[in-house]
């Protein structure tokens, strides 16, 4: 049997086969209104063609646990129960074709209120729907974006609750999977970095005290999310700066302290943290990193990054680099893509019933 198409089973959550879409923020939702942050057709539709395409397990976009923890006013949100029958809609369509529905859950930090991608991605201000950004830290992720207001001990229990309350939000809406957003520069990456957290209290300084933030979001999670559903953390690795940031080490022992606090899976990405870090990419250069929490940890990981090919994928979980391997790219290029895989490596998939002719 292919490696990439064993069920795997997580608490009491089976996924179908381990080809599963990694978050990736669309940018698309109404920025302000009583449907802010709910999504509507274009997710159902981005979303709907990846669950046919056999995909196993998908992780909708990060979704902000608050307006202001946006990274973009088109994000995603979390924070109210519009939002909540809107994403039925998606897990229901999602379940239907076999595949779990999961969700990230964010908050942007430094690197909040800023314009699309494709109009250029700047910060924006009031004027266009914008707001003042949070931080660990009165730090700037680089000169164009302002100086964050730094939060106080009672913002970031606050903040705390608001993952909670969305966790909540994300049961009632119909996931089975949760997934922490703590990579790629945002807030809990902020705090866990010290190259953009400089507190000099209960939150900074050493390893215990930048990891305490991300903890007590994940304790506070797993309190309310369901004891037979899985939760997953994702973690920039490195920051891949030479001698500052969070580093591949600090990854493994913070991967052992996730596990003992109830995650179920570490999602490995790097990088984002830092806006002119030097990241050496090419095909799976971030397999590496996965492989090493794997090795040394007894958590689960997912390996991502510039996997394109059926037998490259293949490869890296029959290698025991990973237990899977999460697609984005890839999957925008082709919906499909798991459905094509499976048949290249003579494996077997659900095929939808109006798809027959496929067979």
């Amino acid at each position: 049997m292919s490696a990439l198409f064993e069920p795997l089973s997580l608490r009491e959550v089976t996924i179908p086969n381990r080809v599963w879409m990694a978050p990736m923020c669309q940018y698309s939702a109404e920025p302000e209104g009583p449907l802010a942050g709910a999504p509507h057709d274009w997710h159902f539709a981005h979303y709907a063609a990846r669950a046919t395409g056999g995909t196993g397990l998908i992780l909708v976009e990060a979704t902000a646990v608050s307006p202001e923890g946006r990274i973009t006013p088109y994000d995603l949100g979390l924070w109210n129960d519009t939002q909540v029958e809107s994403f039925r809609r998606i897990t229901r369509f999602l379940a239907g074709q076999g595949t779990v529905p999961g969700i990230q859950l964010a908050h942007g930090g430094r690197k909040s209120s800023t314009d699309q991608p494709w109009r250029g991605g700047a910060p924006v201000g009031a004027d266009a729907h914008g707001w003042q950004p949070l931080a660990p830290s009165p730090v700037p992720f680089d000169e164009r974006h302002p100086v964050p207001t730094e939060l106080t001990v009672g913002q970031i229990a606050e903040i705390v609750d608001q993952f909670k309350a969305a966790a909540l939000r994300a049961r009632a809406a119909g996931f089975e999977v949760v997934e922490v957003h703590g990579a790629h520069g945002y807030l809990i990456n902020e705090f866990l970095s010290p190259y953009s957290n400089h507190r000099t209290d209960a939150y900074g300084g050493s390893y215990e005290n930048r990891t305490r933030f991300a903890l007590e979001v994940v304790d506070a999670v797993r309190e309310v999310w369901p004891a037979d559903k899985p939760v997953f953390f994702r973690i920039s690795a490195t920051d891949w700066l030479e001698d500052a940031g969070w580093t591949p080490d600090d990854t493994v022992l913070f991967a052992r302290d996730l596990h003992a606090h109830g995650v179920d899976l570490l999602d490995v990405s790097t990088g984002g943290n830092a806006a002119r870090a030097s990241i050496p990419a090419g095909p799976g250069y971030q397999v590496p990193f996965a492989a090493r929490v794997k090795a040394e940890t007894p958590l689960p990981v997912g390996a991502v990054g510039l996997i394109t090919q059926a037998g490259q994928a293949e490869k890296i979980l029959a290698n025991g680099e990973a237990d899977v391997v999460l697609l984005g790219r890839e999957l925008l290029r082709n919906p499909s893509w798991a459905r094509h895989a499976a048949r290249e490596l003579d494996a077997e998939i659900r095929v939808p019933d109006q798809y027959h002719r496929m067979v």
